[in-house]
């Protein structure tokens, strides 16, 4: 499979491209230490800036690898890293990925979210041999959903995590494209 790593891309209001050391201060203050928006996205509260210094190298050591996709959402308009947007799940074997964003409290509510998805489908199927992208969210994280039902991605049974990992969507909603449907 033909893998592009975390190559910058844009939309109309957004920066997205990979992390850099200079994003610590940002991610700290826009949604790394929120518990509201940790919570939801599935993470830890990271409550110094140390914590997320260590977070911010993880994701910079990454990118030596070619199927290591995590970029910061940058807004062109202040130049913030607002949030992040990322593929958790890589499966090279059956060309799919798996999505995951979040953005900070101060900037939801402005279709950040939806835009950055909406760039980094375009970004995937232009870039990369990925056949289907997925994701979920769970049933009471309405926020997420909202971003995910405006999004061309569409309900779908499963996502191969849980194929994988042979379990059933309990509470949580499926969603996926494929690259036909991009078409």
């Amino acid at each position: 499979m033909r893998h592009a790593g975390t190559k910058a891309f844009e939309t109309e209001r957004l920066i997205c491209r990979p992390f850099r050391e200079g994003d610590c201060g940002d991610m700290f203050k826009n949604w790394a230490s929120d518990p509201n928006i940790q919570q939801e996205y599935g993470e830890p509260v990271y409550g110094t800036l140390e914590q997320t210094a260590e977070l911010l190298k993880k994701y910079t050591d990454g990118y030596s690898s070619p199927d290591f996709y995590r970029w910061a959402i940058v807004e062109k308009s202040s130049g913030e890293n607002i949030g992040q947007i990322a593929f958790c799940k890589v499966w090279s074997d059956c060309e799919t990925a798996e999505v995951e964003y979040c953005i900070g409290g101060r900037f939801q509510g402005k279709g950040y979210a939806g835009e950055a998805l909406r760039g980094l489908i375009s970004h995937a199927f232009e870039s990369t041999d990925f056949q289907k992208l997925e994701a979920y969210h769970r049933a009471e994280n309405t926020k997420s959903g909202r971003v995910l039902e405006k999004s061309p991605m569409r309900v779908t049974a499963t996502v191969e995590r849980f194929v994988r990992e042979n379990i059933s969507p309990h509470n949580e909603v499926c969603y996926c494209i494929t690259r036909d449907m991009y078409r």
